[in-house]
Formats: structure tokens, C-alpha cells, sequence
């Protein structure tokens, strides 16, 4: 709940960080973005809307709380990246350990499960979509590299990723930001984009808990007869 209700009121908590921290809140939002991507147990950050929201930061929504759009887009651009890389080694020395058992409480079977489905169906161009998929795109690094993937083909695909995802959602505060009906409706906004990008993993739960519904039926029927 306390996730939720940061992310509802996102734009009091970004404007006084900002107007709290000044410079220091380019840092503050690199650590951000980075754990989101970077460290495997904390995919519950809200990165899609924390981007968006500095973006309306950077377009002078929060007076007293600015930010430089250029310095906000390039920092915000490295922190994925070196999050994905971070993420990369750490799969590839301790995933075969970690998933060894049934994982634990952070480090979930089935968000592996769920990843290495991803990347079987989409290859290693998965790096770039899982970006804009929760969750996934946190595990979607540490299964590269538990995987047979390079890892200079991972940075390429990490490259174009992060440069994407970060462009367009912070773009699209800044330039959004800037509109009337969009600063004076910022939590609608925010709980806009939030469905957009859980929209995807909602819809890929609800169809696995039918297929299980359905296999389990089936198993149950073939039990039963005669």
C-alpha cells in the first residue's frame, strides 16, 4: 500500500524531493532507476512513472523543484544501462545458486519462469521489450546472464533499450507537462501510464490462471472417467 500511495502522490513527493535535495536529485533519481533495474529484489519501483514524473519536473510543473530536461535525460539514460549490467554478472555468477532451491521469498521461480518464457519467445531482442514490461525487464538481465547470451550482444540490446524507455517516458512528462489539462490532472496521469505498463503483465496472469484452470479441469476429467 505504501507503493501505491507514493506512486498516487508522486508529484508531492518528487517536488519535495527536488526542492529538498537540488542537485543531488539527479543522483537520487539515477540510485532510483538503477535499483529498479540493476537489483533483482527490488522490481516493485516505480520506474515508468517516476520518469514520467521528472520529465514534468524538468517542464517546470513543481515550482522551486527544476531540472535541467539534457542532464535529466543523460543521467537517466546510464542508470538503466548500469543497472542491466550489474544485473548481467550477477545472473551469470550467482542465478544457478539462487534458483537452485525454490528460490526464496525475493527471488521468485515463477518471475524466472515468467522471464525465460519471455526470452525463448522473443530472443535476445527481449532485453528491449521487457523494458517496458514491469517486473520482467527487473529479472530480464539476470537471466541473460545465467543464459548463453554474450554479453556484448546483451549491452548492444541493453543500449537501445534503456535509451528508448527512458527518451519516451521522460519526453513525454516534459512535453505533456506543458499542457494545461495534463498539469492540472497529474495523479490521472500517472494512474494512466500505470495501467499502460501493467496492463501487459495483468493480462499475461490472467491468461496463464486460465490455462491452469483449464489444464486442471482437464486432469480432473480424465481422473473421473471410467
Amino acid at each position: 500500500m505504501q507503493i501505491i500511495e507514493f506512486v498516487r502522490h508522486l508529484d508531492k513527493h518528487i517536488g519535495d524531493l527536488i526542492a529538498h535535495f537540488g542537485p543531488w536529485s539527479y543522483l537520487i533519481l539515477f540510485l532510483i532507476i538503477f535499483a529498479e533495474t540493476g537489483l533483482v529484489v527490488m522490481p516493485f519501483l516505480p520506474g515508468d512513472t517516476l520518469l514520467f514524473a521528472a520529465g514534468m519536473a524538468a517542464a517546470g510543473l513543481f515550482p522551486g523543484a527544476e531540472l535541467n530536461i539534457f542532464i535529466l535525460l543523460v543521467t537517466l539514460s546510464l542508470a538503466p544501462l548500469v543497472g542491466d549490467t550489474v544485473n548481467y554478472h550477477m545472473g551469470r555468477y550467482f542465478g544457478p545458486r539462487v534458483f537452485k532451491g525454490d528460490g526464496g521469498r525475493f527471488f521468485k521461480k515463477s518471475n524466472l519462469e515468467k522471464t525465460q518464457a519471455f526470452f525463448a519467445k522473443h530472443g535476445g531482442k527481449a532485453v528491449i521489450i521487457a523494458r517496458w514490461v514491469p517486473v520482467v525487464r527487473t529479472f530480464a538481465p539476470f537471466v541473460a546472464g545465467m543464459g548463453s547470451m554474450r554479453y556484448k550482444d546483451f549491452f548492444a540490446f541493453s543500449l537501445i533499450g534503456a535509451l528508448l524507455w527512458v527518451w519516451v517516458c521522460t519526453l513525454a512528462g516534459y512535453f505533456l507537462g506543458q499542457i494545461p489539462i495534463v498539469r492540472a490532472n497529474f495523479e490521472y496521469a500517472m494512474l494512466a501510464l500505470i495501467f499502460a505498463s501493467g496492463g501487459p503483465v495483468l493480462f499475461d496472469l490472467l491468461k496463464h490462471r486460465r490455462e491452469a484452470k483449464r489444464e486442471a479441469a482437464a486432469l480432473t476429467e480424465s481422473e473421473t472417467r471410467p
